[in-house]
């Protein structure tokens, strides 16, 4: 039997003392833990030399390489020339090996698991291996060595920092206590700890040995992730009440009583009669492969996951301005010539956080939280301006966005229509860009049907079909071609109207190949169709702005017309003409759970369907370019409407002209409608 010691400088509490077997050997592994005294820890190393077969060493630290420096430690010095012959480590190179696994096999299998996110290392003069993998997927790397080893009032904010900070104090803290390196979350000053709680309360990952951990409090740890080592149930059980949702231990557990990596690579080492220095990472693959060792991923609350997005609004005209406290006042004693000017200076503001978004919670157990951002320009002046200014506060506000650990970004209202739709934007962001555009065309038509049925001018058949006709202008169009496949599916009858014969043709047989049974009449323009009086439903998303899309007089009452367009082809006035139609500009979105951020000019839980995109990616963590440029593609529109209802989206809203319908306005319109239509079959009668 081989007798493996390991000494800590962690608590005596945990000591241990038993038998088991491993690689074909049997052993008895004793833990003795110094309480953070390194001079009992040298002793002990003296007094088990001669009684172990190899020494492990818990909490101590190791010579380390940090960038292209390799910098030794005189206490670890001292411990090997105190072990003479007989075998001491710490595990550097098994615990390197395991962690960088756990890492990429936790972002494989869980799916982009660390994309963006802001991470927090207690120790990254340790864990420089790890924080170098960790930058594959996110640049938003913390290092709380200064607040630790030296009471400094700052964390590092990237490897070259690391690397720069280890060149210039390791002359200085090779020569500090041993156990310096184990921080419990004591600062030298307030000022010290609020540089370290800063960091904490943003980060999403928290990397560190349990002992430093296991002192944050609830907010530090709820929702988050942790990277460790050694959990046991007792530890394990103490982070799920603090509402830890995932823990990655690099240590597999293989024996009664959970063993550290230097114990591991002790007993590696007394197996095969061989000192650290000898083994070869060969002989380490061949060892974990024996083993069947895998990674460690535990999920003490339940597999529970929160993906992160950011979402970029504006101000839509200059009233939306004067919310602000000090606009409000300035409004109120200034010309509007000096308006007309904050409104022009404000287009040039830098970006910033209008309100953060949580609670999201998808009946699937994804979550989201994330970000609206707001860059200053009004439509007016987004439109004023070159594509490349707009374009400029979009690459800003992704850069904040990505620094606050956001995984994808969605481009709302007019910033998703300038220049080529989003396309430039996502070249040059430094994270996935979606419009929104597939969503608020499926949000627009569920609208459309729903406004059918509360209207109740039009039967649903049992398929949940509408009996009736329904007519979309501009029908060859990226969005248009989208909402007339999706009526074909819907309505009974549908009147596809472009200015292009031969891609109205196109669209038939294309439509037709997908849906045999629906009926489609064609039409160059709306004047030329006869049936325009007989639509119960039409659908306007041409670009023709500035352009009469169709004569709104001569919609049947109690028509439904859903403008799809942006900018839209309806204008205010000519909605006003005809109260006895209902004018629909989009659909808004009920999110799921209890959703909380600031007014968007929505009821509460709800959001733009463009909005709604966004969230719908990060629950489902599709982390990619979805819908960008005018060419929408009606696959990723069913698509995304699907997606929705899977994480608990909802029709929530029915926006026109002036703001969201209530039912009040449904009565309304079908009050003036069944009017309307009594007084021109009276007519008729009468003719």
């Amino acid at each position: 039997m081989k007798t493996i010691v390991t000494i800590s400088l962690g608590s005596s509490e945990h000591n241990y003392d038993f038998r088991t077997t491993f690689l074909n050997t049997k052993f008895r592994l004793v833990r003795l833990g110094t309480d953070h005294d390194p001079r009992q820890a040298l002793a002990l190393v003296e007094q088990w030399k001669d009684k172990a077969d190899a020494i492990g060493l818990g909490l101590i630290r190791d010579h380390y390489r940090v960038g292209t420096q390799l910098l030794h430690e005189p206490f670890m010095e001292a411990l090997e020339e105190a072990a003479g012959d007989t075998p001491i480590t710490a595990g550097t190179t098994l615990r390197e090996i395991l962690m960088e696994w756990s890492i990429r096999h936790t972002q494989v299998k869980e799916g982009n698991f660390f994309n963006n996110a802001v991470t927090l290392f207690f120790n990254g003069l340790g864990d420089y291996r790890a924080a170098t993998i960790l930058q594959e997927y996110t640049d938003n790397l913390y290092f709380a060595d200064p607040v630790m080893q030296v009471a400094a009032p700052a964390c590092l904010g990237s490897l070259g920092q690391l690397e720069a900070y280890a060149q210039a104090t390791h002359p200085l803290l090779k020569y500090t206590p041993a156990h310096i390196e184990q921080p419990r979350l004591n600062p030298g000053s307030r000022l010290n700890r609020w540089a370290l709680d800063n960091i904490l309360k943003k980060s999403h990952v928290i990397v560190g040995p349990y002992e430093a951990i296991e002192h944050l409090d609830e907010k530090f740890l709820a929702k988050r992730t942790v990277i460790t080592s050694t959990i046991s149930e007792e530890r394990l059980e103490a982070l799920r009440q603090k509402g830890v949702y995932t823990v990655i231990d690099y240590t597999p557990q293989l024996f009664k009583h959970p063993v550290g990596i230097g114990t591991l690579e002790a007993m590696i080492c007394a197996a095969t009669e061989r000192n650290p220095k000898d083994l070869t990472h060969d002989d380490y693959l061949e060892i974990i492969d024996d083993l069947e060792i895998e990674p460690r991923v535990l999920f003490p609350n339940g597999h529970r996951r929160v993906n992160r997005f950011a979402f970029v609004i504006h101000p839509l005209s200059q009233r939306y301005l004067t919310k602000a406290k000090p606009l409000a006042l300035l409004s109120k004693v200034a010309p509007q010539v000096v308006m007309d000017q904050v409104e022009r200076t404000m287009a040039y503001a830098p970006p910033f956080v209008y309100s953060k978004v949580d609670g999201i919670v998808s009946p699937t157990g994804a979550e989201a939280e994330g970000w609206l951002i707001t860059v200053g320009g009004t439509p007016k002046e987004i439109l004023r301006h070159s594509p490349e200014f707009t374009y400029r506060r979009l690459l800003a506000a992704a850069d904040m966005a990505k620094k606050m650990g956001a995984q994808i970004m969605g481009l709302g209202a007019f910033t998703k229509v300038v220049g080529d739709a989003g396309v430039t934007v996502a070249k040059r962001a430094p994270l996935p860009i979606t419009t929104g555009n597939s969503y608020s065309a499926s949000g627009a038509l569920w609208a459309a049907y729903e406004a059918c049925k509360k209207l109740g001018f039009v039967e649903i058949s049992e398929k949940g079909k509408i009996r009736g006709k329904a007519m979309v202008v501009g029908a060859t169009g990226a969005i248009g071609s989208v909402c007339a496949r999706l009526l074909a599916k819907a309505v009974e009858e549908v009147h596809l109207v472009a200015p292009e014969p031969a891609k109205l043709l196109a669209l038939k047989e294309s439509i037709l190949q997908e849906t045999p049974d629906a009926r489609l009449e064609l039409a160059s323009r709306t004047e030329r169709s006869p049936a325009l009086g007989d639509m119960d439903m039409i659908v306007t998303a041409t670009s023709g702005a500035g352009k009469r899309i169709l004569d709104i007089m001569k919609v049947k009452p109690g028509c439904v017309i859903t403008d799809v367009a942006r900018p839209l082809d309806i204008p205010p006035e000519d909605v006003a003409k005809r109260p006895d139609v209902l004018v629909i500009e989009s659909g808004e979105i009920e999110l799921p759970g209890d959703v909380r951020m600031k007014d968007i000019g929505l009821p509460p839980k709800v959001a733009y369907a463009c909005l709604a995109e966004t969230i719908v990616l990060a629950l489902e963590g599709r982390f990619e370019n979805f819908t960008l440029g005018r060419q929408i593609e009606w696959e990723k529109v069913r698509e995304i409407y699907k997606m929705g209802l899977k994480h608990g989206m909802k029709l929530a809203a029915i926006s026109g002209v002036n703001g969201v319908y209530m039912e009040e306005d449904f009565r309304r319109v079908r009050e003036l409608a069944l009017k309307a239509r009594k007084e021109e079959a009276e007519a008729s009668e009468v003719a």
